[in-house]
């Protein structure tokens, strides 16, 4: 099962790098960071993100991981 992670950047991306980042949505913040958020399905996409981030030279602030939220359609 994917777990969602939320990576926090110092610096702002544009969208376009959002499938160059396993599809994780960018949130460009006030104070100059950039948050990626989205579900990775293993360590190892992890670790290919967080390798992606070092090759841009981009600071890398914090990873946590999120609260995986169900679908609106999900009933229970």
């Amino acid at each position: 099962m994917p777990t969602n992670y939320h990576i926090r950047l110092k610096g702002h991306l544009d969208d376009h790098w959002s499938a160059w980042f396993d599809n994780m949505a960018i949130s460009n913040e006030a104070n100059g960071e950039a948050v990626l958020r989205g579900p990775l399905v293993d360590q190892a996409a992890l670790h290919g993100v967080l390798i992606k981030i070092r090759d841009l030279g981009l600071p890398l602030l914090a990873v946590s991981t999120g609260v995986t939220t169900e679908s609106p359609h999900d009933t229970h």
